[in-house]
């Protein structure tokens, strides 16, 4: 009887206990499993944010090679920062307390290495990246923002306050959905808009009308299009507002915080700025971990020729024994590097614990990115500015200096003049090629030797021999480090401006701040300290315009620097891929691209072959050959696109430069020095184009030329003295060339003139054209580039030029200044010659606003 088997029984009965154990295990085990998959996806936005890190800083060393960085390196920190993290009672605030930490650890762990131009580079992309990672921000309103394209179809009907390159660009962002209405609405409400484009700093007051409700990200276009040089302020505001105040404020140097991350494997490396010594920093920190030579502890080899055995034999020892070893300027020793890589890698394994490794280096590529990879990188960069050179520039000497000179108050007087002079060349670099045409090493060395030359001088004469130092400051010790012509004029009108009589009974150097009289070391750093306040460029002698130059130039190439760590290919603008776009664009150039000339019918159409004949001729033949290599590159790189020829690395070079906007190599190869943008270049050669289809319709020379449009301005020069010597049988070489600023525009000249020719198309930099007085003045604020009205070019003996009231000002083709000399143009002035050489003022052919 089945009912009465008790086993049986108790058998089902226990089955049945255990099948409904299993049941609610199973029950229990799928609520356990959806809660780890909910924790796992509130921890997912961490781990993403953390590979949305690693892969911007795997980007950084496009910007500069020494930026590399290993995965190793990067779990390292990612790890710490997990551990760092505040806990929290709940699930939503402990992700929110661990994403902040891993953003911000991982950033300052980044940033301690970074040069501070590169800083706000950094802080910008990743909060790019943040926002697009959320979805909040698009590929479109980033490529706009730091391309700003221009659309040349519609003139300029706010000319009057707003730059031509603001409203095309205002233009080509109206193509956005979200700035459809922008041009009309400036054009209807101009003074409002006028008024916002004229504040110290729009970046911080809220747009005119409706448009103030727009997004963040699209404020910062309109900043970037209308007010260029107020970007990166802006753009600092941005990100302060998106990622918090941190992210933008400077991280100071902290050895010590490094240090603790260091291990006997992980070397902690310094990226050198000029003027900065770590060694001093490290020996202070081993001096409070009884670290110290004294104690055989701490060696340190400045690399240079036969210091390799010296550095092996340190690192040798001190991984035995257990100490510091720090090698210095190792980009010395290029070919060394490899074996010192190789060594590094075998004493990682089995070191002594307190072994560590320091390195220096200025940036270079030729440091192994295995070593920038495996080290902890660090950044100490001078304080800039005026002040702080002439402070950094105090600390060099003390009262020893003057103590024993018989003409102390002599010796004091020039020694402040030569520290302001030191001060004011080195710290001219940053405005770029209104500075110095080039830039020049200029270092504490040069200064410490002409203060000795000064107290030798002063020692061997009775009277101070002004002239003799200045020769020897401005033509030797500075002048040493000078190559180009126009910065030695340069240097050497600072210190005749500088050194001089005046000098000794006081004098000012700039408005605000003048020479004291005789005084103690200390007591002149304090003056310094107090009186020289608020850096102006008027103390160089530059313009205030000279500022926003800086600015903008600071704006753009955050923006250049932001465009090469974008992603390429995939889905671009508009929702194209970087293929669509460029054939895009190639259509569009092929569509407005003219015709070559035909040089041997135009030379069977040519009477008498002239100087000026000569120079069109070729002007005609470099155009045609660039608009055949333009049209044949983009003709076979559209058969790439579309499958008919395999892509080659030509093509696809080509393919790169038309969607980043750049001037592709082999084409500016052909054509002019150029600074502009592939869209602004290709109307500037249109344009060009127009004057020589011009000239061949009856191929006289045009009654006033621009001369900025030609190829080679040179060859018209020489035609013009060619022309003056065949008349008057006038040797060449005794020529010169001679410019007399009308007061006419091009439309205003009815015929060519009979002796020179006239030209336009040329632009001043640092100063203006007073048509009225016919001489140089003060620029307005905000006209950078006032154009100049037809000049007169003609040629005279040397003999007969007058010097008297006349800057010698050079021309330029472009902004870079530099190779691109052209000629010297005498332009007439009513102040001191040295006023406008100090100003930076020249004549320039092309100009990039």
């Amino acid at each position: 009887d089945i009912l009465g088997d008790e086993e049986l029984i108790l058998s089902l009965e226990n089955t049945k206990i255990t099948v409904t154990e299993i049941n609610e295990k199973v029950a229990e085990a799928k609520t356990t499993a959806v809660e780890i998959g909910r924790a796992r996806e509130a921890y997912r936005l961490t781990a993403s944010r953390g590979s949305l890190i690693y892969f911007l800083i795997n980007l950084l060393n496009v910007i500069d090679h020494m930026y590399q960085y290993s995965l190793g390196a990067f779990n390292y920190v990612f790890s710490k920062a997990l551990d760092k993290a505040p806990a929290a009672e709940n699930l939503q605030d402990r992700c929110a307390n661990l994403l902040e930490s891993v953003t911000y650890t991982c950033f300052s762990f980044v940033t301690r290495g970074l040069f501070e131009k590169h800083r706000l580079i950094f802080s910008t992309m990743l909060a790019i990246r943040i926002l697009q990672a959320r979805g909040e921000l698009s590929s479109e309103d980033v490529d706009y923002l730091i391309k700003t394209p221009k659309v040349f179809d519609k003139e300029n009907p706010l000319s009057a306050w707003l730059p031509d390159s603001a409203w095309y660009s205002v233009v080509a962002l109206s193509a956005l959905d979200a700035f459809s209405t922008l041009p009309q609405d400036m054009e209807g409400s101009w003074k409002r808009w006028k008024e916002w484009c004229e504040q110290e700093q729009p970046e911080s007051s809220p747009l005119p009308q409706e448009w103030k409700r727009l997004p963040a990200f699209q404020i910062l276009q309109v900043v970037r299009v209308l007010r260029p040089d107020r970007t990166s302020q802006a753009v600092s505001v941005w990100v302060r507002n998106t990622l918090g105040a941190r992210y933008v404020e400077a991280i100071p140097f902290n050895l010590e915080l490094s240090f603790e991350d260091s291990a006997p494997a992980v070397p902690i490396f310094f990226l050198l700025s000029p003027g900065v010594d770590p060694v001093v920093a490290v020996k202070a920190l081993g001096g409070r971990l009884g670290i110290t030579e004294e104690e055989g502890k701490f060696v340190g080899v400045s690399l240079g020729q036969g210091q390799e055995p010296v550095a092996e034999k340190a690192l040798d020892r001190m991984y035995v024994e257990g100490g510091w070893v720090m090698l210095q300027n190792i980009e010395l020793v290029a070919r060394w590097l490899p074996k010192l890589e190789k060594k590094l890698e075998a004493l990682s394994e089995g070191a002594h614990p307190d072994f560590r490794v320091f390195l220096s280096a200025l940036p270079q590529k030729v440091v192994p990115v295995q070593i920038l990879q495996n080290s902890i990188k660090l950044t100490n960069e001078p304080p800039s500015g005026l002040k702080a050179n002439m402070l950094r520039a105090y600390m060099l000497f003390d009262n020893t200096v003057w103590d024993n000179s018989s003409k102390q108050g002599e010796l004091k007087a020039i020694v402040f003049a030569l520290c302001f002079f030191h001060s004011v060349v080195c710290e001219r670099r940053k405005f770029g090629a209104i500075g110095w045409n080039r830039a020049y090493p200029f270092n504490e060395g040069d200064l410490t030797v002409c203060i000795k030359v000064a107290y030798n001088y002063l020692e061997n004469n009775a009277k101070v021999p002004w002239d003799d130092i200045k020769y020897i400051f401005g033509e030797i010790m500075y002048g040493g480090h000078i190559t180009d012509n126009w910065d030695r004029r340069l240097c050497m009108s600072y210190l005749s401006v500088y050194l001089k009589e005046e000098l000794l009974d006081g004098m000012t150097l700039f408005p605000g701040f003048a020479t004291p009289g005789p005084m103690t070391h200390k007591q002149y750093m304090e003056y310094v300290d107090e009186q020289l306040e608020r850096e102006v460029p008027i103390a160089y002698g530059l313009h205030p315009n000279s500022e926003i130059n800086f600015m903008t130039k600071q704006a753009d190439e955050l923006c250049h620097a932001i465009s090469e760590l974008q992603p390429r290919g995939g889905g671009a603008s508009a929702g194209l891929t970087l293929q669509e776009k460029v054939k895009r664009l190639l259509d569009d150039v092929l569509e407005k691209l003219p015709e070559e000339f035909s040089l041997l019918e135009l030379e069977e159409r040519v009477d008498e072959r002239t100087p000026y004949t000569n120079v069109f001729l070729q002007e005609v033949d470099r155009m045609s050959k660039l608009l055949y290599e333009l049209r044949r590159s983009l003709v076979e790189l559209d058969m790439g696109l579309r499958g008919d020829l395999s892509m080659s690395e030509a093509m696809e070079t080509l393919m790169d430069s038309l969607y980043d906007d750049k001037v592709p190599a082999r084409w500016a190869a052909l054509s002019w020095p150029s600074l502009r943008p592939l869209g602004s270049w290709l109307q500037n050669m249109l344009d060009r184009h127009k004057q020589l289809l011009d000239w061949t319709a009856d191929m006289n020379t045009p009654k006033v030329t621009w001369i900025s449009g030609l190829f080679n301005p040179q060859a018209f020069l020489t035609a013009v003295m060619q022309v003056t010597a065949r008349k008057n049988e006038w040797p060449l070489d005794k020529l010169a060339i001679v410019a007399d600023v009308t007061k006419r525009g091009p439309e205003e000249i009815e015929g060519a003139t009979r002796e020179g020719a006239y030209v336009h198309g040329l632009y001043i930099e640092g100063a203006r054209w007073d048509t009225g007085s016919s001489s140089l003045e003060e620029s307005f604020m905000k006209d950078l580039y006032p154009l100049l009205p037809v000049i007169l070019i003609k040629a005279a003996t040397q003999d007969k030029l007058d010097g008297k009231e006349v800057y010698a000002c050079p021309v330029y083709k472009t902004q870079s200044r530099g190779p691109t000399y052209v000629f010297t143009a005498g332009l007439r002035t009513k102040a001191p010659p040295s006023k406008w050489i100090l100003a930076g003022v020249s004549l320039l052919m092309d100009v990039v606003e």
